[in-house]
């Protein structure tokens, strides 16, 4: 995410917003975004209804501050159905929604409107991976075009990763990011995890569950393959009042399947939208 609030220092930067001082009156001024997402060379936009009739004047105010960025989209929709992918427009730059994106010493090619994923979640890979131990034998549910498995393999000695993702796109782009990031201890699965998994046939060491929404009908999945000292990642969204509903969600799903566990952690990966947070709840198998 940029943030166009920045205090300026001795060299002074450029705010895309000095290019619409006299294009904007103040009350549309005070409207305009002050953050947005940057994934790769393109930006995504969340434009207010009433600053539309200027969508593309912004748009263009962007490419020109911000030398890095080749194309800017806007939001049209919110995330939605099985794959939680989003409409995006295009406003300005160069006519495409495919881009590739720098991260934790990886590269990922991904098409930002066809496939779910999260710029803002790097610095919760990097959390994750820097837990790893050496040797360790690891199941990623619904990972997406790769990148929890792919900062894993690259900045880890794990010994082997298991991806699993039901969207043909993402699995597609995964298998190019692979290649591109020449990665050998990745196993790729096209499907649904709750038939994939049962058929690996393996105890895993660790366990990601980063389903945009709906892990918790996941949890029994990944319990049945983990074994004693494994560790989970379940990630779930709640309102800041209700941060201890997705420790619940772990305790009725340990109690249920009668296992003894820890809950390690609860950490807070970033804000989904007005007081409602991404989380995430580290938990061991006793």
């Amino acid at each position: 995410m940029i943030n166009t609030n920045h205090k300026k220092s001795i060299k002074r930067v450029q705010n895309y917003k000095e290019l619409l001082i006299k294009k904007l009156d103040k009350k549309d001024f005070d409207l305009l975004p002050s953050s947005f997402d940057i994934t790769g060379e393109i930006v995504v936009l969340e434009i207010k209804p009433e600053l539309i009739r200027y969508e593309k004047e912004v748009a263009k105010a962007i490419l020109k501050t911000y030398k890095n960025i080749r194309t800017v989209l806007k939001k049209t929709g919110v995330h939605e159905g099985e794959f939680r992918t989003q409409k995006l427009k295009y406003l300005a730059g160069k006519k495409t929604k495919e881009t590739i994106y720098k991260e934790n010493n990886i590269r990922l090619k991904l098409n930002v409107e066809k496939v779910y994923f999260s710029p803002r979640l790097s610095t919760e890979r990097k959390r994750i991976y820097e837990q790893i131990k050496p040797n360790e034998i690891i199941l990623v549910m619904f990972s997406g075009v790769g990148p929890y498995p792919i900062v894993i393999s690259k900045n880890t000695k794990a010994t082997e990763i298991y991806a699993i993702e039901k969207n043909k796109i993402a699995h597609k782009y995964a298998k190019e990011n692979l290649e591109l990031n020449k990665i050998k201890n990745i196993k790729l699965f096209l499907g649904d995890v709750r038939k994939i998994v049962p058929k690996l046939k393996i105890k895993f060491d660790r366990i990601l569950m980063p389903l945009p929404r709906g892990a918790e009908d996941f949890i029994d999945l990944a319990i049945s393959v983990s074994k004693k000292g494994s560790i989970i990642h379940f990630y779930d969204f709640e309102h800041e009042t209700e941060f201890h509903l997705a420790e619940e969600k772990v305790k009725k799903a340990c109690k249920k399947n009668k296992i003894k566990f820890k809950i390690i952690n609860l950490v807070k990966c970033g804000q989904y939208s007005p007081g409602k947070y991404r989380l995430c709840v580290d938990f061991e198998i006793k």
